[in-house]
C-alpha cells in the first residue's frame, strides 16, 4: 500500500505559487507529446513489422528476420519506447538494440535479451528504422558518425522536433526520413495524460489510445495533419522498392496489411503516383520508383488527395492503429534470471 497517495503535501503543485501554477498545463503537453510520439513510433513499427513478413512469404526471401529496431539515446523517450515495444506480441527483445552513452544504466531491458552498447555507427548499419531519441544539441555530432553507416533502406524517424527536416536529411546525407510535425489545441484532457506515469501502461487505455490515433486526434491537447500518415504508407511502399517488389504485388501486401475492401476503397496505382506515371505501372511487374519522404511531408501528393477522399479507408487505418495497443502487455517487467 502506498501510504503517499493523496497526500496534498506531497503533490507537485503544492509548492507552487499563484504565477507558477499558471504553467503546469505544460507538464500535461509533454506527457501528451510522449505518448503521442511513441504510440505512432510503434504503430510505424508494427506496420513495418508485418509487410516484412508478408514480403518474406510472397518473395521466398527466407533470409529476411524480423524486423531490427535501433533506438539511439537511452533517455526518457528511449526508454519508454523499449517499454512500449517490449510489450507488443510479436517484438522480440532480440531485434531491439539501444545505443546510449551509458549503457550500464540499461541493465532492466539487457536482462530481457535488448541490446544496449555504446556504438552509434553499429546501430546504423544494423536497423531497419533507426529512432533518433536524442537532444537538438547532439544532432550535428550524431549524424556526422551516422553519415557512413545508414544503409539506403534504413527508415530514420527522429524525435528531435527543434530541427528542420531538410536540415535533418542534409546532416544524415540521408533522404528515408520520418519526422512527426505536432501543433497544441486547446484542450481540458489534462488530468487523462497525467493519470500515468509510463507510456506502456497509458497505451492500455482506451480513451488514450483513441486521443492519439493519427486520423482522429481530437481528444488530446496536441493535433496533426494526416501527411504523417501519407509518409508512413509512402515509406511501407519503399520498403517493398528496395525489396525488389513489382507495383501489383506491393499494392496487394498493402491492402491485405490494412485489410481494404471495394466498399472502403482499397490502394491502387495512382493512389501513390501521378498518373503517367501508373499508367506505365499497371499491369506492370515494374517496382514503385523510391519515393522522397521529405516531399511526402512537405507538399500535396497523390496520396493525400486520395486519403482526404476516402473516409472509410482512413477508418480501416485507424482501427489498426487501436488493434496495435489491445494486446500491450507488461513483457517488460519479465527479466531474465
Amino acid at each position: 500500500m502506498d501510504l503517499t497517495i493523496n497526500l496534498k503535501s506531497l503533490e507537485f503543485e503544492n509548492g507552487l505559487g499563484e504565477y507558477e501554477r499558471e504553467f503546469t498545463y505544460l507538464r500535461s503537453r509533454s506527457a501528451d507529446l510522449t505518448v503521442c510520439g511513441c504510440g505512432h513510433a510503434v504503430f510505424l513499427c508494427q506496420m513495418a513489422s508485418l509487410l516484412r513478413e508478408k514480403v518474406k512469404g510472397i518473395s521466398n526471401k527466407s533470409h529476411l528476420q524480423g524486423l531490427n529496431v535501433g533506438i539511439l539515446g537511452g533517455g526518457n523517450i528511449g526508454k519508454q519506447l523499449t517499454m512500449v515495444l517490449l510489450g507488443v506480441p510479436g517484438f522480440r527483445p532480440c531485434n531491439i538494440s539501444i545505443s546510449t552513452k551509458r549503457p550500464e544504466t540499461l541493465s532492466e531491458f539487457s536482462r530481457t535479451g535488448v541490446q544496449c552498447y555504446y556504438d552509434n555507427g553499429k546501430l546504423a548499419a544494423w536497423a531497419d528504422v533507426l529512432f533518433l531519441c536524442i537532444l537538438p544539441s547532439h544532432l550535428p555530432h550524431v549524424c556526422a558518425e551516422l553519415r557512413s553507416h545508414l544503409p539506403a533502406h534504413c527508415l530514420v524517424y527522429t524525435f528531435t522536433s527543434a530541427v528542420p527536416l531538410h536540415r535533418l536529411t542534409l546532416l544524415l546525407g540521408h533522404s528515408f526520413v520520418l519526422k512527426p510535425q505536432y501543433e497544441f489545441v486547446a484542450g481540458n484532457s489534462v488530468q487523462m495524460w497525467l493519470q500515468h506515469n509510463q507510456v506502456a501502461k497509458s497505451l492500455k487505455d482506451k480513451e488514450v489510445v483513441t486521443a492519439t490515433c493519427p486520423l482522429s486526434m481530437t481528444a488530446g491537447s496536441v493535433s496533426w495533419d494526416q501527411w504523417w500518415v501519407c509518409a508512413l504508407l509512402y515509406g511501407l511502399l519503399n520498403i517493398c522498392t528496395a525489396e525488389g517488389l513489382g507495383s501489383s504485388q506491393a499494392l496487394q501486401l498493402l491492402n491485405e496489411i490494412f485489410q481494404t475492401n471495394l466498399s472502403t476503397g482499397t490502394f491502387i496505382c495512382q493512389s501513390f503516383v501521378n498518373s503517367s506515371c501508373a499508367s506505365t505501372l499497371t499491369n506492370s511487374e515494374e517496382p514503385f520508383p523510391w519515393i522522397h519522404l521529405v516531399d511526402a511531408q512537405t507538399k500535396q501528393t497523390p496520396l493525400s488527395s486520395y486519403l482526404s477522399g476516402h473516409k472509410a479507408l482512413q477508418k480501416c487505418i485507424s482501427a489498426l492503429y487501436s488493434k496495435t495497443f489491445s494486446g500491450l502487455s507488461d513483457r517488460k517487467c519479465e527479466m531474465k534470471e
